[in-house]
């Protein structure tokens, strides 16, 4: 269905990525447009659709679309306010193939603290082997601190950070890092394209991993990268040489899910903030991590830009309450103990901070508690959580 763009994101959450008119109306949702060969009334048709395919979106093959992927680009496209999408089979492979898109042999890139712990194994394991430098730098600091170096190409960031949602003050990072000759590419998976916008903020290139909100059934893998108009050739360019795609049925999957997102998440983090509260409440806990505290680092950032907070929340014990970690985790009964977030279902994770943050100090006290708040009865997960605790006391 074709509509003008829509400014209330609720609305182009449901609007966008709609099936084109048919003979007498519009079908609702779209087909599963499952497709490798695509055939061509003539040689002629088939070569001027493999000319048009770099500028323009022309059937040739399906591993270089079809038109359900294609919908749900544009719904992604519309959420992000990008130029054009590209989707990817797992957030990582969007992360690893937007890097590999602006970086060659020489370059250096400047990574913040803050991100996915695979991000660190990638430049560590490899972009060192392609003479492809990095340094990390923590973005909550102030920016003339970070070591741009002549050869910097890419700034890259995770706004909120993972595991600590550390908030970045892009509108300054941008500019900052446009000075200085850099692109600036986020990594956004925390805001699912619906609660703050990159690229109206100075980035040039927003990642993404519909795997978690958009999706938001736990049932498929999935990334994305959406680019201003500058960014985009490249991008096009070396994931079209990679191969990367996804498949028709995971597409179909994602826009049915993407259209009750805003419903979801509304629930969820009225529910992660609820939990961040009580936690703060506790005497066991030693700091609750969650950009809606006002107690947050970077709190005033979040509420300037962002239009809400999502379903994660983190806690730290305190030193001297000698917690056996895994023994509160194991007594939980409504979490599940496993990896990603963003789907129905309340999830629990653990992590030494010492493996995922290289510019502060975590030696004392490193263990961190991730919760994702799924869309359960409140009530039944603060008193499955408090019947973990109440065991360690």
């Amino acid at each position: 269905m074709k509509t003008k763009k829509l400014e209330n994101v609720k609305t182009r959450l449901i609007k966008a990525g709609r099936p084109n008119k048919v003979a007498n109306g519009y079908i609702v949702n779209s087909s599963v447009t499952r497709a490798s060969t695509i055939l061509f009334d003539s040689i002629e048709s088939f070569q001027d659709a493999g000319i048009n395919r770099d500028h323009k979106r022309t059937l040739t093959y399906g591993a270089h679309g079809t038109p359900i992927t294609y919908e749900l680009e544009d719904l992604i496209t519309e959420l992000e306010n990008g130029y054009r999408t590209r989707l990817f089979p797992t957030g990582l492979a969007a992360i690893t193939n937007a890097i590999t898109s602006y970086v060659k042999s020489g370059d250096h890139i400047l990574i913040s603290d803050s991100v996915y712990r695979p991000v660190r194994d990638f430049a560590e394991n490899f972009l060192k082997r392609f003479n492809v430098d990095f340094d990390y730098f923590d973005a909550t600091k102030p920016f003339y601190t970070m070591s741009f170096k002549p050869e910097t190409t890419l700034v890259y960031v995770e706004s909120p950070g993972s595991i600590l949602y550390e908030i970045i003050d892009l509108p300054k990072l941008s500019e900052y890092t446009h000075e200085k000759k850099s692109l600036l590419m986020i990594d956004s998976t925390w805001s699912a394209g619906y609660l703050y916008k990159p690229l109206n903020f100075g980035a040039d290139i927003v990642i993404s991993a519909p795997t978690k909100y958009l999706s938001g059934h736990s049932d498929l893998t999935m990334g994305s990268v959406t680019t201003k108009e500058n960014c985009w050739d490249a991008l096009y360019l070396n994931s079209d040489r990679n191969g990367m795609n996804t498949n028709a049925d995971d597409a179909w999957l994602t826009l049915r899910g993407a259209r009750t997102l805003a419903s979801r998440i509304t629930v969820q983090s009225r529910n992660a903030l609820y939990v961040a509260e009580w936690l703060m409440r506790h005497p066991l806990i030693n700091r609750v991590y969650h950009p809606a505290l006002p107690s947050h680092e970077g709190y005033e950032i979040w509420k300037r830009d962002y239009s809400g907070c999502n379903s994660l929340v983190s806690f730290s014990f305190k030193n001297d309450s000698n917690v056996n970690i895994n023994d509160f985790v194991n007594k939980l009964n409504l979490f599940g103990i496993g990896a990603s977030w963003g789907g129905y279902e309340s999830l629990v994770m653990v992590y030494d901070m010492t493996e995922n943050r290289t510019c502060s100090d975590w030696e004392d006290n490193p263990n961190i508690v991730r919760l994702h708040i799924g869309l359960e009865d409140i009530t039944d997960l603060v008193s499955d959580l408090s019947n973990a605790l109440s065991v360690l006391k």
